[in-house]
C-alpha cells in the first residue's frame, strides 16, 4: 500500500512553481503496483512538478518508485549530438508525401489561393499552440507519449498508449508506400523507362488493349507495380517483388533506428535535406517548360466563395493537424531528448514555418509540371480535333462553322476551348456526336492529382515527357523515398521511445527490441502486398488514423486545460524557458493558455463531429481498378471491411477510456484497502492533478545526457 508521508516546505530554485511547496508526497511500498500508485519518497523540499528530482542527488533510491513493473535505475537518457540533428528530426517527420502530393490536390479542389490562406489562418490559430503544448511536454517532461500523460495524471495514460497504436498503424502502410517507391527507383535505372509506352500485346504487333484504352503510366502501375485485383476481397496472392522491396523498406528503417537517436541522427542529414535539392531541381526544371505558368495560375487564382463550405474547413484542419504530425506522440518523442532550457518554442515556429513553406514549394514544383503535361495533352487534343473538322467540312452540311484556323500549331488549347464554348448548342451537339470535343487545360490537370494517383501516374506521365526522363524519374522517387523513410523515422520513434521509457527491461535489449519491432512490421506488412494491398493501404490511410488522432489531440488539450491546469502548466513552461513578463507584467505567452483551453479543443471537436459526419453522410468506398474497361471505379466496401475499419478505429481510441477506468478501479480498491489500515498506515485523501499542491503523478524520473559542448570531442 501507500504510505503517506509529510514533506518539509522549503523553497524551489528557480523560482515559485505551483505544485511544488508544501505539497505531499508518497512513498510506495511493495503493494504499490497492485493499486496502481506510483510515487517517490523525498526528503526535504518538493521538486516542481515538472523539474524531477535524481535520485543520486536527493538519496532517494529508485526502489522507492511504483510503475508497474520491478523498480530499477535506468540509464542515462541520449540526447541529440546537436541542435541541427534535431531540428532535421522535426522537419523531416512533419514534412511527408502529403505535402507532396495531399496538399497541391487539396489547393486545387478547394479555391486554390482561397484555400492557402484558410489553411494559413488554422495553422496560427489552432496547429501551433497544440504543437508547441507537445514540444514543452517532451522537453520538460523527457519522456514518451506514455509517461508525459502519466506525469499529468494517471488516468490519462490511455492517451499515450492510444497514440503508439495509431504509430503503428501508420506505420505498417506507410513503409509500403517507401517499398511502392523502390520498385519505381530500380525500374527508372534504365536506358527508356518501362511507362513511357504500352507493351506490345500477345499478337505482338498492337499494343496492349487495356494500356491503350488508360494510359501507359496508369497500366504499369496497376498492372506491372501492383498487378491489383478486382476488388478489395480477392487477394490474388503476395505480389513477391513488392514483399522484396517492402523488406528492404523495413531493412532500411530497422538500421536507421538501430542505435536510437545517435542512428537516426545521422540518416537525417540526408533523408531531410536530399528532397530538398530534389524540389528545387524540379522547380527550376519546371518553371523552364512550356504551360508552367498555366498551371501555376490555375494553382494560385483565389476563389474566395470556398469559405461558406463547411467541408472545405474540415480538409484544411484536416491537413494542418496530418502536417505537424499531432497526437503520434513522435513530436513529444524527439523533445525529450532536448536539453531542458532548449527553446523548444523557437523550434515550434521554426518547424511550422518550414513545413508550410514546403508545401507551397512542392505546390509550385507540382503545378509547374502538372501544367506542362496539360499542356501537351490539350495540344494533342487539339491537333485532333482539327483533323477531324478538316475531314467533316467536305462532307457535312455545317454552314455557321468557322474555323478559327486550318493550322493546328498556331492555335493554343485556351483559344480553340473558347472558339469551342462560344458555337450554338446544336452545332456542339453534332460535332460531339463525331467526336469533336473540348481541349480545355483546367480539365487535365484535374485527373488523377490525388494522392498515390498524383505521385505514381500524373507526375511519372509529365516525366515521361522530359529530355533525359530516366535520370529526372531517379531523381523524383529517390525523393519519395527518403521523404517516407524520414517520417518513418519519426513514427516508430512514437512507438519505440514511449514503451523502452515505460518498461526499463525493454532497454537492455534496446536493439533487439527494435529489430522486434521491425520484424513484425514486415510481417504484418505482407497483407498490403498481396494483390488487393492497395486497397488495404487506402483503408488504413482514410481510417485508421484520422479519427482516433483528433480523438487523442482532443484529449490532450482537455487534459492540460482542465485537468492539470493551464496555468500551472504554463508556469512551469515559464521556469523551464526562463521567460521574463514583459512591460507591466504582461505575459503573451498565456495566449496559448485560452487556445488550449477553448480554441484549439473546440476546434478538435469540431473536427470529429465533422469528420464523423462526413462517414455517415457518404457511407466509406475505395477506389477500385476496372480491368474490362481500363478505368478507375468507385466502389463501396463489403461488409467485412466496413467491419475491419470500424476495428481499427475502436482498437485505436481504446486505451484511453479502458486504461482511465482499470485506473478508477485501482484507486477504489486502495481506498477499500485504506478502511482496515492502521492509523499511521493510511492512504491520504487522492489528489487532483489540477491541484497547485498535487506532486508527481507517477512516472519514472530520468538522468538527462546533455549534448556535448563547444569543447566536447
Amino acid at each position: 500500500m501507500c504510505v503517506a508521508h509529510a514533506c518539509a516546505s522549503g523553497s524551489q530554485a528557480g523560482g515559485a512553481v505551483p505544485g511544488g511547496e508544501g505539497a505531499g508526497v508518497n512513498e510506495c511500498a511493495s503493494e504499490c503496483s497492485s493499486v496502481g500508485c506510483s510515487r517517490v519518497s523525498v526528503p526535504g523540499p518538493c521538486p516542481p512538478a515538472m523539474e524531477k528530482v535524481k535520485p543520486e542527488e536527493e538519496g532517494t533510491s529508485l526502489g522507492q518508485l511504483c510503475v508497474g513493473g520491478p523498480p530499477e535505475e535506468p540509464p542515462t537518457r541520449p540526447a541529440w549530438s546537436n541542435k541541427v540533428e534535431y531540428i532535421l528530426a522535426q522537419v523531416g517527420f512533419s514534412v511527408g508525401l502529403g505535402n507532396v502530393w495531399r496538399f497541391p490536390y487539396l489547393c486545387h479542389q478547394n479555391g486554390g489561393g482561397a484555400f492557402i490562406l484558410l489553411y494559413l489562418l488554422i495553422l496560427l490559430v489552432v496547429g501551433i499552440p497544440l504543437f508547441f503544448l507537445e514540444l514543452a511536454a517532451g522537453q520538460s517532461i523527457r519522456q514518451g507519449s506514455i509517461g508525459v500523460w502519466q506525469h499529468f495524471s494517471p488516468r490519462l495514460v490511455g492517451i499515450g498508449f492510444a497514440s503508439c497504436v495509431v504509430c503503428g498503424f501508420v506505420s505498417l502502410y506507410y513503409n509500403v508506400i517507401i517499398a511502392w517507391s523502390l520498385f519505381y527507383l530500380v525500374n527508372s535505372l534504365r536506358a527508356t523507362l518501362p511507362w513511357a509506352s504500352c507493351p506490345l500485346g500477345a499478337n505482338h504487333s498492337q499494343p496492349e488493349l487495356e494500356c491503350a484504352q488508360s494510359s501507359p503510366t496508369t497500366y504499369f502501375w496497376y498492372r506491372k507495380a501492383l498487378d491489383v485485383s478486382e476488388s478489395i476481397g480477392a487477394s490474388g496472392g503476395v505480389n513477391l517483388a513488392l514483399a522484396g522491396c517492402l523488406l528492404g523498406a523495413w531493412a532500411l528503417v530497422c538500421g536507421a533506428l538501430i542505435r536510437g537517436i545517435k542512428s537516426s541522427g545521422k540518416v537525417l542529414y540526408f533523408s531531410s535535406l536530399f528532397p530538398y535539392v530534389v524540389l528545387f531541381c524540379f522547380l527550376v526544371r519546371g518553371l523552364l517548360l512550356d504551360g508552367a505558368a498555366d498551371g501555376v495560375r490555375i494553382m494560385f487564382t483565389p476563389q474566395l466563395a470556398v469559405w461558406g463550405d463547411m467541408q472545405v474547413w474540415r480538409q484544411a484542419a484536416t491537413q494542418v493537424f496530418f502536417s505537424l504530425g499531432l497526437g503520434f506522440g513522435s513530436v513529444i518523442a524527439y523533445s525529450s531528448y532536448n536539453a531542458r532550457h532548449n527553446d523548444c518554442h523557437g523550434d515550434g515556429l521554426l518547424v511550422a514555418g518550414v513545413n508550410f513553406l514546403t508545401s507551397m514549394l512542392a505546390t509550385l514544383v507540382v503545378f509547374a509540371v502538372l501544367g506542362f503535361r496539360a499542356t501537351a495533352i490539350a495540344k494533342a487534343c487539339v491537333a485532333r480535333n482539327m483533323a477531324l473538322l478538316t475531314q467533316l467540312l467536305p462532307t457535312l452540311k455545317l454552314p455557321t462553322l468557322k474555323l478559327p484556323t486550318l493550322d493546328p500549331a498556331a492555335l493554343p488549347p485556351p483559344q480553340y476551348s473558347a472558339w469551342y464554348h462560344k458555337l450554338p448548342a446544336e452545332l456542339g451537339t453534332a460535332l460531339q456526336g463525331h467526336g469533336v470535343t473540348d481541349c480545355r487545360l483546367e480539365d487535365e490537370m484535374n485527373k488523377g492529382v490525388e494522392g498515390t494517383g498524383l505521385a505514381f501516374i500524373t507526375f511519372t506521365e509529365a516525366m515521361t515527357l522530359f529530355p533525359a526522363s530516366p535520370f529526372w524519374s531517379v531523381l523524383f522517387f529517390l525523393m519519395l523515398l527518403n521523404l517516407g523513410l524520414s517520417t518513418m523515422l519519426g513514427n516508430m520513434q512514437g512507438i519505440l521511445t514511449p514503451l523502452l521509457d515505460r518498461y526499463p527491461p525493454l532497454r537492455r535489449r534496446a536493439a533487439l527490441f527494435t529489430v522486434l519491432c521491425c520484424t513484425i512490421g514486415f510481417l504484418l506488412g505482407l497483407m498490403f502486398v498481396q494483390r488487393s494491398g492497395s486497397y488495404f493501404v487506402s483503408m488504413f490511410d482514410d481510417y485508421s488514423a484520422t479519427l482516433p488522432l483528433v480523438a487523442v489531440v482532443a484529449c490532450e488539450a482537455g487534459s492540460v486545460a482542465w485537468v492539470y491546469g493551464t496555468d500551472r502548466f504554463l508556469a512551469e513552461v515559464e521556469n523551464m524557458l526562463g521567460w521574463q513578463p514583459w512591460g507591466r507584467g504582461w505575459r503573451p505567452w498565456r495566449v496559448y493558455g485560452y487556445m488550449w483551453r477553448y480554441g484549439s479543443l473546440l476546434a478538435m471537436l469540431g473536427l470529429l463531429l465533422a469528420s464523423l459526419g462526413q462517414i455517415f453522410h457518404r457511407p466509406p468506398t475505395y477506389q477500385a481498378w476496372d480491368q474490362a474497361q481500363a478505368e478507375e471505379t468507385r466502389v463501396p466496401y463489403p461488409a467485412w471491411a466496413l467491419a475491419m475499419l470500424i476495428l481499427l478505429i475502436v482498437l485505436a481510441t481504446m486505451p484511453i477510456p479502458v486504461l482511465y477506468l482499470r485506473q478508477l478501479v485501482w484507486e477504489r480498491q486502495a481506498r477499500q484497502h485504506q478502511q482496515g489500515a492502521p492509523p499511521s498506515l493510511e492512504l491520504e485523501e487522492a489528489e487532483s492533478p489540477a491541484d497547485p499542491a498535487s506532486s508527481a503523478n507517477g512516472y519514472l524520473p530520468v538522468r538527462t545526457q546533455e549534448p556535448p559542448g563547444p569543447g566536447a570531442k
